[in-house]
């Protein structure tokens, strides 16, 4: 049995079918997965009907679904966190977009209904088209800024999961935020 607090053996144990696991996890996640979606919620609407526990109950459903991931450890778990928060946010964002074109309207359930300002969802959708590019020419970039934006992990943390140096952290991290602002800017004006 794993000691509190050890999210890594938890994982670990999850992986190997312990169902009991899975519910001593929760009250040890539950509060970093609510500090990282409430992070992301600050930079929307301040009317928002969603709280940020529905943005968690969402990726925790998504997460508990992940059953071919190995958790690597209780960082590798975050980073796909929040990669997962930002997927759900630029997936309502396109819907938003969509329904403002004239889309079909459908009716969606309460922790679907993320809420949108139009320059919001219009950056939000420009850096996801950036990263998917980032990702394409420079893959370990585009790892570090969603571990690190995304996931909210510490340049040590990242170096931990990639198995790199901190300096190469840095040094990519630096890198691809130029690199972004460039393709961001390109996008909006072109």
């Amino acid at each position: 049995m794993a000691q509190p607090g050890d999210v890594t053996s938890l994982l670990a144990e999850i992986h190997r079918g312990n169902r009991r696991a899975e519910s001593e996890l929760i009250p040890l996640i539950y509060d970093e997965l609510h500090r990282l979606a409430a992070y992301y919620m600050r930079r929307e609407r301040s009317d928002h009907t969603l709280q940020a526990t529905a943005l968690v109950h969402e990726v925790y459903l998504r997460l508990s679904k992940q059953r071919e991931v190995t958790w690597q450890n209780k960082a590798h778990f975050f980073a796909i966190a929040g990669s997962l928060m930002r997927r759900i946010l630029v997936d309502h964002a396109r819907a938003h977009s969509r329904s403002k074109r004239g889309g079909l309207q459908q009716k969606i359930s309460l922790e679907e209904a993320l809420l949108f300002s139009e320059e919001q969802s219009e950056e939000l959708m420009l850096l996801d088209t950036a990263l998917a590019q980032l990702t394409e020419e420079h893959p370990r970039q585009s790892q570090i800024v969603e571990l690190r934006f995304f996931g909210g992990l510490t340049v040590e943390e990242i170096a931990e999961v990639l198995k790199v140096s901190p300096k190469t952290v840095k040094r990519d991290w630096s890198v691809a935020r130029a690199w972004l602002y460039r393709e961001i800017h390109k996008q909006e004006a072109g």
